[in-house]
């Protein structure tokens, strides 16, 4: 099958991973995101846009310093330019998954923890190359 088709929910509530890429186009990407408790992805600034969606925990974002508090079922827009943070800071893992466009990371990054992080970008290879 040429795509990608996944229970969305259901992949991102099971994610255990800090960050999983799960399939890259060419003008976008699907990734997985897993942060514990206090965890947080660290303030950061993107030369594209992307989509958050929270499907399980809370927790705060930060867009360009202003503080927005976020839930399961909560979705969020960052515009290319936009600095940011996404913070856990509930009792539980705060699951969710975005969609950057263009992708951001190469395809099939699996860091299993927010200290297995490493600086890598996209490299112009899809999941389908």
């Amino acid at each position: 099958m040429k795509g990608y088709l996944v229970n969305i929910e259901q992949a991102t509530k099971e994610n255990t991973d800090y960050r999983r890429v799960l399939y890259t186009a060419k003008h976008s990407q699907l990734v997985l995101m897993n942060l514990a408790p206090g965890e947080e992805i660290g303030e950061e600034l993107h030369h594209l846009d992307q989509f958050i969606r929270f499907e399980e925990g809370q927790g705060q974002v930060m867009l360009d310093g202003v503080i927005h508090e976020v839930k399961a079922d909560d979705a969020l827009v960052i515009p290319e330019g936009t600095r940011h943070n996404v913070i856990n800071t509930g009792a539980v893992h705060l699951k969710l998954y975005t969609v950057y466009s263009p992708p951001e990371h190469k395809d099939g990054t699996i860091e299993k923890t927010k200290a297995d992080e490493y600086e890598e970008h996209f490299d112009g290879i899809t999941t389908e190359s």
